[in-house]
């Protein structure tokens, strides 16, 4: 420091703090030797306190107002100091002033994800994120515990310790709250509450208060998350059990791009449209069971072909001809247990008994395992 700069300091007797930045918490009082003038103004601005070290002891802890600085308000320093009948000359002290305000939009989450044991799902993994509000609650505990002897302590120096301390509490809470996940999001405040009940206390050693914490987000996997999504559009469309219809659905699609395929795409259109019909009165009347169809009667004596219906999971489809079947069984969508009925027959049998299709089983594999 130079000789012009100490005289300076030496002429200056207001001590304050004008705070520009947004993430200041603690800021020491520059002074030449840490002299400070008898009867020195101190201005303390809302939301700021004033402390004062002497040989690393905290002393005297002044809140927001203007005071000039005698032995009648620093008590504690003029203890330490010995001053038995007042002073009159410059003394030393350390000031610093805290920012009291709430720091707010603090962000927190888990860096890696937190598996728990689901009751539906079994074992998954789950990561959070949120946001919490933080103040100096305790100006002297706060510089004691955290700041030490440092000239200035921003924010950025203690958010990842408190950032840690709120995960690692989050996570053995959501661990013991046994929440089914599907369930989370339903409870967001509730976990907030109590997230911000457990950790106040430990906030506290520090000389800090957390004014407000929230859940904000409880994710899965991004595949888990897209398995649900297809689960859910299932849900949705209905009873897909019968995977005839669905499969019908899908060779109908498959005819519409292809008009020039084989015969058997249209067959497949031909039992697309009788499924689709079947969907639709599931879907209109989900609670009424599905009856089984009645035979249907005898063909027309006009008809020379001879014509075949199909039966799966208690719905009819038809008429189909010979070559139609022949397709369908090579497509897997016939089994030699599918019940079949052709006119002239008294009753419905398993395809396997009808002789003319045979050959046809016996040279087309089995479905393929889904």
């Amino acid at each position: 420091m130079t000789l012009w700069e100490k005289a300076k300091s030496e002429l200056i007797d207001i001590i304050e703090w004008t705070d520009d930045s947004s993430d200041t918490m603690v800021w020491r009082f520059p002074r030449y030797e840490n002299e400070i003038k008898h009867g020195a103004q101190l201005i303390v601005r809302q939301s700021q306190a004033a402390v004062f070290v002497n040989m690393g002891k905290i002393a005297d802890v002044f809140t927001s107002g203007k005071y000039r600085l005698t032995t009648s308000n620093l008590p504690v320093l003029t203890t330490l100091m010995g001053w038995k009948y007042g002073f009159q000359s410059p003394f030393k002290a350390e000031v610093y002033f805290v920012n009291t305000r709430n720091f707010t939009n603090l962000k927190w989450g888990t860096k890696n994800p937190v598996i728990l044991r689901d009751p539906e799902f079994g074992p998954v993994r789950l990561r959070s994120f949120g946001t919490y509000v933080v103040k100096v609650s305790d100006p002297a505990k706060f510089i004691k515990e955290i700041v030490g002897t440092g000239g200035q302590f921003t924010l950025n120096e203690v958010s990842d310790q408190l950032k840690n301390l709120i995960v690692t509490r989050f996570s053995d809470m959501l661990g013991e709250s046994k929440i089914p996940v599907l369930d989370l999001a339903a409870n967001y405040n509730e976990l907030s509450a109590y997230l911000t009940g457990k950790i106040a206390p430990e906030f506290l050693e520090y000389g800090l208060e957390i004014t407000k914490l929230l859940v904000e987000n409880i994710s899965l996997p991004q595949e888990v998350e897209e398995a649900l999504d297809k689960k859910s559009s299932m849900g949705i469309i209905g009873n897909l059990e019968n995977y005839l219809k669905f499969q019908s659905a899908n060779a109908m699609e498959a005819a519409a791009k292809n008009p020039g395929g084989d015969a058997s795409a249209g067959v497949g259109m031909g039992m697309g449209f009788a499924m689709a019909n079947q969907l639709g009165n599931v879907m209109t009347h989900p609670h009424e069971p599905i009856q089984n169809a009645a035979p249907p009667p005898p063909l027309p004596p006009e008809e020379t072909d001879t014509k075949y219906y199909v039966g799966k999971n208690g719905k009819q489809a038809g008429p189909f001809d010979k070559n139609m079947i022949i397709g369908y069984i090579k497509k897997g969508a016939i089994t030699p247990k599918t019940l079949m009925w052709k006119a002239g027959m008294d009753k419905w049998k398993i395809a396997e008994l009808f002789s003319e299709f045979e050959a046809s089983f016996k040279t087309t594999p089995p479905p393929f395992p889904e």
